[in-house]
């Protein structure tokens, strides 16, 4: 018997999804409008999810409990703000194309009425534009008839990463009259390390090119001698990993695995970036690269 059913937007590749439905959760809606992850998404739980969601009428939305959404965050992500600042084009609420998204959301909130909002964002989200910007999302939720919860959680005490994102959780007052008793889960005292999570013998094809390692190393050095902290980061298999970012198959190089002196350092894999990420080793074998 399912004890609540959810809606997954904004789904990406369903991490919330996996958590909600770990919990009994019933998924009665998905939405993504990347194709690359529309496809591992139908890869992994045979649903193909909506796309565009300024195209989603909340009608076409069937009725559930909770409402779960990773909005866009590069509006008000340092980097993407940096980034559209160096562009001379706008950020946060202000950026049509992604900002905004947040007031879609508030619409189908208003017109579906889940019991509970869950949602996710970056840590930059609190302080974007002097904090204005999450007084504007606090403010609607409130004006909306929600009790408000929000917290910058660290992945890091879950899984080997250093991942900092605001989550906000949302019950409405229709079915809550009085604050619940909610509080954000917090670590235990055994934390993970990045090297309970790593392959044994990946293959070659992970290693860095001798040309692409000493770009590396020479562009480190340049920035060092600048007295910037710009560079490649080999992790610590004892630690844990840098955040990681959406550009790690591009050009990131955050998070590199020493091979000792005779190798150069590797990327991470596919399955080890799944299980850094925390997503359960049953992906592992659906993964669409």
């Amino acid at each position: 018997m399912t004890s609540f059913a959810f809606i997954d937007l904004f789904a990406g590749i369903g991490g919330f999804r996996i958590a909600l439905e770990e919990l009994g959760g019933e998924c009665r809606f998905s939405s993504e409008w990347d194709k690359y992850s529309r496809r591992t998404y139908e890869a992994w739980f045979g649903d193909v999810p909506f796309g565009d969601i300024w195209e989603l009428q909340p009608e076409q939305i069937p009725a559930h409990d909770i409402l779960a959404g990773g909005f866009p965050c590069q509006p008000f992500s340092l980097a993407g703000v940096s980034k559209k600042n160096s562009l001379g084009r706008s950020h946060g609420f202000r950026d049509a194309a992604q900002g905004t998204l947040f007031f879609k959301l508030a619409t189908i909130i208003e017109a579906k009425r889940p019991k509970v909002v869950f949602l996710e964002n970056v840590k930059n989200l609190l302080s974007h534009d002097k904090g204005k910007t999450w007084t504007v999302i606090r403010d609607t939720l409130e004006e909306l008839g929600y009790w408000v919860f929000a917290e910058i959680v660290d992945a890091a005490g879950w899984v080997p990463q250093h991942r900092e994102r605001i989550y906000i959780v949302g019950f409405d007052r229709e079915v809550f009259p009085q604050p619940p008793e909610f509080r954000f889960p917090k670590p235990g005292e055994s934390r993970p390390v990045l090297g309970r999570i790593l392959d044994p013998a990946p293959a070659p094809k992970y290693t860095l090119s001798p040309l692409l390692w000493q770009y590396l190393q020479d562009y480190a050095a340049k920035h060092k001698a600048k007295g910037n902290g710009f560079g490649f980061g080999i992790a610590d298999p004892n630690g844990i990993a840098r955040t990681l970012s959406a550009r790690y198959y591009k050009d990131g190089s955050e998070i590199l695995i020493s091979q000792g002196d005779a190798l150069p350092p590797r990327r991470l894999t596919p399955r080890e970036c799944a299980r850094l990420m925390g997503f359960p080793r049953w992906c592992e074998d659906k993964i669409v690269v």
